[in-house]
C-alpha cells in the first residue's frame, strides 16, 4: 500500500460561511427591531444609532491604520457593534453618548485585547455598562411613551399597573431596540433559519429566568407577571442577539447549558433582589467573564486512555 496522508494544521472542518456574511446576517436580523425603534421614538433615535455606528467604524479604522494592521472594517463587525450599542441606548440620549460608547466598545473592549475573536466580553454591552455607570441620569432617562416615561419593569417593581399588550407590541418606554418583542422575535427567527445561532443558549437562558422569577418573584406562576418580565427590558434582545455572540459564549455542549443557566440566574437576581429593575447587560458581561472557566471544565475528553493509564 502506498497511501499518501496529507497532514495539515487545524481547523479541519471548513465552512463556506465567512465572518462578514455572519455579521451582515445579524445586521439584517436586527433591521425589524431597528425600524420599529425609529418609528416608535422618532428621528432622534436615528441620530443616536448613527452616532454609535459611525463612531465604532471610524474608531476601528483609525486604530488599525495607526497600528499598521489590516483594515477590516468591511467585515461588518464594527458596524454590528455600533448598531447593538445604539439599540441599547435611550432615544433622547445626546449624540456624544453614542460616540463615547462606540470608542469605548471598539478601542477598550475589542482592540486592546487583540481585535475580533479576542475580546473577553461583548463590546456593545461592555460599553453600555460603562455608560450606565458613568452617566446614569442620561442612560436611565427615557422618552415618554403613553402616560409614563418610566420603563414597564420600573413600574412593575414599584407596584404599578402595566399593559402587557403594549409591552409585546413595543409601545412602551425603554431603549431604542428593547421594546418590541415581536420585532426581536422576527429577527431571532431569521438567525435560526440561517443557522447563525441555535436555540440552546437563549432557550436555557429564558427557561431558567422564568423558573427563577416563579420561585423568588413573589407571584408564583402568575402569567401576567412572567409575561411582563419576559417582554420588559433587554431580556429578549440580550438573549437572542448578545448572549449568543460567538466570541464570548461557550463552544462546548455542556458549557452552553451552564452558560444559559448562569445568565438566567444572574438576570433574576439583579431584577428581583437588585436596586435596578433591569439586569440583562450586567448578567451577560459577568457570564462572559466566566466562559473560559466554563469551557475548561466542560471540554470533552480526548480520545485515548484515561488519565493514569489503561487498565490491563
Amino acid at each position: 500500500m502506498n497511501n499518501k496522508i496529507h497532514i495539515s494544521s487545524s481547523p479541519h472542518i471548513r465552512s463556506k460561511i465567512t465572518t462578514s456574511k455572519l455579521m451582515y446576517l445579524v445586521i439584517i436580523a436586527l433591521l425589524p427591531t431597528t425600524i420599529f425603534g425609529i418609528y416608535n421614538f422618532g428621528p432622534r433615535s436615528l441620530i443616536v444609532l448613527l452616532s454609535s455606528i459611525v463612531s465604532c467604524v471610524l474608531t476601528e479604522f483609525i486604530y488599525q491604520k495607526a497600528m499598521h494592521k489590516p483594515v477590516l472594517v468591511k467585515d461588518g463587525s464594527a458596524a454590528l457593534t455600533g448598531l447593538l450599542l445604539g439599540l441599547n441606548l435611550p432615544a433622547n440620549a445626546p449624540w456624544w453618548i453614542g460616540v463615547l460608547g462606540g470608542v469605548f466598545a471598539i478601542l477598550v473592549v475589542k482592540q486592546v485585547f487583540g481585535g475580533l475573536g479576542q475580546n473577553f466580553m461583548n463590546p456593545a454591552l461592555g460599553a453600555r455598562c460603562f455608560l450606565l455607570i458613568s452617566f446614569t441620569s442620561i442612560m436611565t432617562n427615557f422618552p415618554q411613551i403613553g402616560s409614563s416615561s418610566a420603563t414597564p419593569l420600573a413600574a412593575l417593581k414599584a407596584g404599578e399597573a402595566i399593559n402587557t399588550k403594549d409591552m409585546l407590541l413595543g409601545f412602551t418606554s425603554g431603549t431604542i431596540g428593547e421594546t418590541s418583542v415581536i420585532a426581536i422575535l422576527i429577527g431571532a427567527i431569521i438567525l435560526l433559519w440561517f443557522e447563525v445561532i441555535d436555540i440552546v443558549i437563549p432557550g436555557i437562558y429564558i427557561l431558567t429566568f422564568v423558573i427563577f422569577i416563579a420561585i423568588f418573584g413573589g407571584h408564583g406562576l402568575d402569567p401576567m407577571f412572567i409575561t411582563a418580565h419576559l417582554c420588559g427590558g433587554g431580556l429578549m434582545l440580550g438573549a437572542w442577539f448578545m448572549a449568543t455572540d460567538y466570541v464570548t459564549s461557550p463552544i462546548t455542549p455542556k458549557g452552553r447549558i451552564i452558560y444559559g443557566v448562569l445568565l438566567g440566574v444572574l438576570t433574576g437576581l439583579f431584577r428581583i433582589f437588585g436596586s435596578s429593575a433591569e439586569g440583562v447587560s450586567y448578567a451577560i458581561i459577568i457570564s462572559n467573564v466566566f466562559v473560559p472557566l466554563i469551557e475548561k471544565y466542560t471540554m470533552p475528553r480526548a480520545f485515548g486512555p484515561k488519565k493514569g493509564g489503561a487498565k490491563s
